[in-house]
């Protein structure tokens, strides 16, 4: 098979695969197991009335939505569209604990959508097992393409932490959390250089879940349409290929890195997850991998809302996850 460019290549698997075969692969919606591609775009972003915690698994694979925001929303205990910069995309919501306090850890959680969909809006949906362990949430909203460019989104999530952290400088801690392109963006503030930003955030994990963090193959698929993106832009915005070619060593080597991916994600989704927490770990990171069973791209964001899920023991100290699933 000819790879792009039209003759075989080497190196990374990817640069072997015909176009067809790397749009499949970066198309998480082909991979899913029990809704075809059109329901799962479909109903990722819709949310049955069913949610509820006797409802099984299987039936909610795809209940991120407006309605469960809204029903977070309406608690009360929160502050929402919360300016962090000057530009119009440039908000986020705070989701509190019933006993409100400075001194909480707060998780910040970083939607996908292949930087070109998704919003704040349509993803509080970790809120209720996080606040009621006593956990501060915050859902992030940043400029998606092709207004927003690669540059500027993380730029955006790096304004939106260091106003996290002036604010609430008494906290416990304050873990980043992403899903697809959100897990990109979180990973990219292992490299931000916080001293121009005169706050070093108090940041004690990442949870990266199912990211890409190598951008230069998504250069060859439909969905560079609206991010235009070039090699360069790639290359400066790939937590991998940045690693990689210039390591950056920790600022605090107590915190750590879990780096998920789902069974049903595909084999280049697999593939971008373990590269990079093996270039982690070679460089000096706390980081571990985790494979979640039976679960797909989609999928695996039920996880978020499991009371007994690794992702939802920040509010423990010291953290059942850090001492059990981050060794």
């Amino acid at each position: 098979m000819d790879g792009l460019g039209g003759g075989p290549k080497r190196g990374a698997p990817w640069k072997r695969m015909s176009k067809e075969e790397l749009e499949n692969q970066y198309s998480p919606s082909r991979w899913v197991v029990r809704l075809g591609a059109e329901e799962a775009l479909r109903t990722y972003s819709q949310i049955g009335n069913e949610a509820g915690p006797e409802v099984p698994q299987v039936h909610l694979p795809h209940f991120i939505g407006e309605e469960v925001t809204k029903r977070a929303q309406a608690t009360g205990r929160n502050l929402l569209d919360v300016p962090y910069g000057d530009g119009e995309a440039e908000k986020l919501d705070i989701y509190f604990p019933e006993a409100v306090s400075e001194a909480l850890p707060f998780l910040v959680f970083f939607h996908g959508g292949y930087w070109q969909s998704g919003s704040k809006d349509s993803s509080a949906f970790m809120v209720s097992p996080l606040t009621a362990q006593g956990v501060a949430v915050v859902i992030v909203a940043y400029d998606i393409a092709p207004k927003g460019t690669l540059d500027q989104m993380v730029d955006q999530v790096t304004q939106s932490i260091v106003f996290v952290q002036k604010q609430y400088p008494g906290n416990q801690g304050i873990y980043l959390c992403g899903h697809s392109a959100g897990a990109h963006l979180a990973a990219m503030m292992l490299l931000a250089n916080w001293t121009e930003h005169g706050v070093t955030p108090n940041l004690k994990g990442f949870f990266l879940v199912s990211g890409i963090y190598d951008l230069e193959p998504v250069m060859h698929t439909s969905e560079n349409a609206p991010l235009l993106t070039t090699l360069e832009d790639a290359q400066r915005n790939s937590p991998q290929w940045r690693l990689k070619t210039a390591p950056t060593q920790p600022v605090d080597p107590a915190c750590r890195i879990l780096v998920t991916v789902g069974q049903h994600d595909s084999p280049e989704f697999h593939r971008q997850s373990r590269e990079f927490y093996q270039t982690l770990r070679r460089g000096g990171w706390k980081a571990s991998f985790e494979e979640l069973h039976d679960v797909d791209h989609f999928e695996i964001l039920w996880n978020l809302t499991q009371k007994d899920y690794v992702l939802t023991q920040v509010g423990r100290v010291p953290s059942p996850w850090t001492e059990r699933v981050l060794p």
